[in-house]
């Protein structure tokens, strides 16, 4: 049960796992209490909740501590780490004593190694100029709501989505706007959703191809076609194609293709396997570089050096190759995840066709896909992240009764030896008959 907190005159609820702090505007008075702070926390933070993945992954570390063999389905992390040029390139630059700052805007050869890139990979002729190195592709986000969304300005985004991408508008007191998506658009926008949606309020729209967490991307010819749209009133498109390397079915295609006044995010966290290096990029358009390498400056001076030597390797034939040979051991392990689910009762209503997640419907066991979560963490000790509210306003999406939607990550090896399928489907089924057992007659 949640406990009620006396701070002199403010009367707060805490939530499990954390004290509520009044916010600007709170009556606040002092007392002794070590977890009294005298001063208010800004109105945003009320506004921005948990990354409600991280809390469950402390549950899970707890019960691994505690003896529990706990099966990790959940957070979007490769468990594959930097091949061997990556790692060597980053001692050797350890070793060089290269540590101090870079510019704001990167290394410069990284930025060149990430332009020839795009012309091997996908036929683009980029300027090294246009790229902005981040601190992965979060700084990414951050940055470029920075310097495109104003106070009270709306940004169109899927829900389901990415959690955290409605709190990097919220964070520069945008209003993020969900849309809600379902099978029907392979959980994606389409550019009829955006001018059905679009108001006098909205600035731009934010998208992922293919998308956190349902694994989906947007057809090519129809993400010009939203581009277009928002080119048309005004508006900006960022793309988000940190997964554009893991895609399965079509050779990919990026955004850019559409246009040079796009804004698009890319990562060294999942096809390059870098999560913890903290190192993105992002494409701007010319005209807008010299602003950006302003609010990088200030925000948070440039990322990491080591890591931004060591990236440079990532464009080694021999790295590539081993990281297509990953990508194609990722499309192996969704082949058996997405028929082992839906054989286990939880249907996956679309194939992804890119990332390594899977986007169940639990709708047969729960109304309430965090309970669900928990439950069945704490009695199969199987651990995925769901999505139980995705957007700050919805209770539950009546075109894809998305609440009741579960996000699985492929990362860990399945196999039958595991017991993913057999867990899983034991807990399904106990499930399945305690509801026979108490449903009247």
């Amino acid at each position: 049960m949640p406990q009620k907190l006396e701070l002199g005159t403010i009367d707060l609820t805490e939530p499990p796992g954390g004290v509520v702090l009044p916010v600007a505007g709170a009556p606040t008075a002092y007392n002794a209490d070590p977890m009294d702070i005298r001063y208010p926390l800004a109105q945003r933070t009320a506004q921005i909740e948990p990354f409600h993945v991280m809390e469950l992954t402390k549950r899970a570390a707890a019960l691994e501590a505690a003896g529990r063999p706990v099966i990790h389905l959940n957070i979007g992390e490769p468990d594959f780490t930097a091949p061997e040029p990556v790692v060597a390139a980053l001692e050797r630059a350890a070793r060089a004593g290269h540590t101090q700052y870079t510019t704001a805007t990167g290394l410069a050869a990284l930025r060149e190694a990430i332009a020839r890139d795009y012309g091997e990979r996908y036929g683009l002729e980029m300027a090294p100029s246009r790229i902005v190195v981040t601190a992965g592709a979060s700084a990414a986000l951050s940055l470029a709501c920075c310097a495109l969304v104003d106070p009270g300005a709306s940004v169109l985004m899927t829900d389901p989505g990415y959690p955290c991408n409605r709190h990097f508008v919220t964070a520069f007191d945008g209003v993020p706007q969900p849309v809600a998506v379902g099978p029907e658009t392979r959980f994606q926008l389409t550019r009829a959703l955006l001018e059905s949606n679009w108001h006098a309020g909205t600035r731009g729209v934010l998208v992922a191809s293919p998308a956190n967490p349902t694994g989906t991307s947007i057809p090519f010819d129809e993400l010009g076609r939203i581009v277009e749209a928002a080119r048309a009133r005004g508006g900006f498109t960022i793309v988000d194609e940190i997964y554009l390397g893991l895609s399965y079915e079509n050779a990919p295609r990026s955004a850019l293709a559409h246009g040079d006044d796009l804004i698009v995010t890319n990562s060294f966290s999942k096809y390059f396997h870098m999560t913890g290096w903290r190192l993105g990029w992002l494409v701007v358009p010319e005209a807008l570089a010299s602003a950006f390498e302003k609010l990088a400056q200030n925000l948070y001076i440039c990322a990491s050096t080591l890591a931004q030597h060591a990236a440079i390797a990532c464009f080694d034939p021999a790295s590539l190759a081993e990281y297509e040979a990953r990508r194609n051991e990722f499309r192996r392990r969704r082949d058996y995840i997405v028929p082992a689910l839906r054989n286990a009762g939880l249907p996956v209503p679309v194939t992804p066709d890119g990332a390594f997640y899977a986007w169940a419907d639990c709708s047969a066991h729960s109304d309430d896909s965090w309970q669900f979560a928990l439950e069945l963490l704490e009695s199969a000790f199987m651990f995925r992240w769901c999505r139980a509210r995705t957007s700050a306003t919805m209770t539950r999406c009546a075109t894809c009764d998305c609440r009741t939607r579960t996000r699985w990550t492929g990362c860990r090896r399945p196999s039958p030896a595991s017991g993913v399928t057999c867990r899983a489907a034991n807990a399904l089924e106990a499930d399945a008959q305690r509801r026979a057992a108490t449903r009247r007659p």
